[in-house]
């Protein structure tokens, strides 16, 4: 009864944007969250009568320990409503903030995490270590600690009730930048790669909202005390191989924050190394924007290649800007839900 109790009070009080988004937080008072509390938090929730307001919630624990015991950054795991599986798919979303700032509990952190969770898969959203290149021990950490929470998710892939095979990344902006790099860069000898892990972290799809692809072109810099070929592996556009996972890329022609050239860019790399991609461009919409983003529409290009090397190419038109069914078509086809 008091866990119930706990969750209740934790709905009652939740702040707008979860109320808006529909999460109700699994937490105790006055104790840290742990996954070992999970199924006893669930088990809380279980037959509870939701509100015409409240419709179809997903279910967020907030700030697990995912890195070292050092270390402040935490990740927040969210869950479907309705019954357990064994087998979901997963996605890790990686928050932006020009990899200075930026919070993995964002307004559209939060919103993303949660429509996916709607449709059925597990998401996780993950803090990094902030601060700019010039800061010792920033980079290529950021990456690191993004590795590691694919590996933390495919680690706890049972009491998660998650499939370690199908499981995807995602990020917006500066984390647009970062799950790319995940997806796309060697998970143990690419820029944060750990040689030593024993879990992987490699995906099977990766999704990129309007992210960095370039630091020179976006006026970042480099890195410093990196040589010129470690330079070379910090730019996407070079980590793009025909082993890599396919691709979707979001991107608004309103974006004055990182030109949708860099997209562009990204996209012309992946066809040049035959890897699977879509791009979808959303009329009028700016930066920051979640899967319901201000526009008048989209367009998707849609690039796969057959084993025998064939290429198709197919392009989609909608006349509303919702990204919400082509992210999700994308998902199914990648990762399964």
């Amino acid at each position: 009864m008091r866990c119930f109790l706990l969750f209740a009070a934790a709905v009652l009080c939740a702040a707008p944007d979860q109320a808006k988004l529909r999460i109700y937080e699994l937490a105790e008072a006055d104790k840290p969250a742990a996954l070992a509390d999970l199924p006893r938090l669930r088990e809380a929730q279980k037959g509870k009568v939701f509100t015409q307001e409240m419709p179809n919630p997903v279910f967020r624990l907030s700030d697990l320990a995912f890195l070292g015991p050092d270390r402040k950054e935490k990740l927040d795991l969210y869950l479907p409503n309705g019954p357990d599986r064994s087998d979901r798919p997963a996605v890790v979303f990686i928050h932006g903030g020009g990899f200075t700032g930026g919070d993995k509990a964002e307004y559209r952190s939060a919103s993303v995490s949660a429509d996916l969770a709607r449709a059925g898969y597990v998401v996780v959203s993950c803090n990094y270590i902030l601060g700019p290149k010039t800061k010792e021990g920033v980079w290529p950490r950021n990456i690191a600690d993004c590795r590691e929470a694919v590996r933390w998710v495919r680690g706890h892939a049972k009491e998660l009730g998650v499939n370690p095979d199908r499981i995807a990344v995602a990020g917006g902006s500066a984390g647009g930048y970062l799950a790319l790099m995940v997806g796309l860069s060697d998970d143990k000898t690419g820029p944060g790669g750990d040689p030593g892990a024993t879990v992987s972290a490699k995906v099977a799809a990766v999704i990129d909202l309007y992210g960095v692809v370039n630091f020179s072109k976006h006026g970042k810099g480099d890195v410093p005390g990196a040589s010129a070929a470690e330079q070379a592996a910090y730019l996407l556009e070079n980590q793009c191989d025909r082993a890599d996972p396919p691709v979707l890329i979001l991107h608004g022609t309103a974006d004055t924050t990182v030109d949708i050239q860099q997209s562009k860019d990204m996209a012309a790399a992946l066809a040049k190394a035959k890897v699977a991609h879509e791009l979808i461009v959303v009329d009028g919409a700016p930066h920051t924007f979640d899967l319901r983003p201000k526009g008048t529409g989209w367009t998707r290009v849609a690039l796969r290649w057959a084993a025998d090397g064939n290429e198709t190419r197919i392009e989609t038109k909608r006349a509303q800007p919702d990204l919400t069914e082509p992210t999700l078509d994308f998902l199914n086809r990648t990762i399964g839900k």
